[in-house]
């Protein structure tokens, strides 16, 4: 792979040149998507599923906590009346 220039402007960050235009773009994320390790089909479902059930979880967790905190707050505005 061909490197590109870096000129240093005035500080010490250094900085590549533009020399690329948006078919170089499209053909260096051609390259890159073919180097990606794609996952199995059946990883794609069990990670799926993780995913799903976590967000399950999590809905549960913040229904109760939400059903709390509500009881909690009638709780204290019915002892100040």
């Amino acid at each position: 792979m061909e490197e590109a220039k870096v000129t240093r402007p005035s500080g010490s960050v250094p900085v590549p040149r533009m020399r690329r235009g948006f078919k170089t773009f499209i053909n260096e994320v051609i390259r890159e998507m073919k180097r990606v390790t794609w996952p199995s089909r059946p990883e794609t479902n069990r990670l799926t599923g993780v995913v799903l059930v976590i967000c399950g979880i999590l809905v549960l967790v913040l229904f109760l906590m939400g059903l709390l905190v509500g009881s909690a707050l009638d709780l204290l505005l019915q002892n100040t009346r």
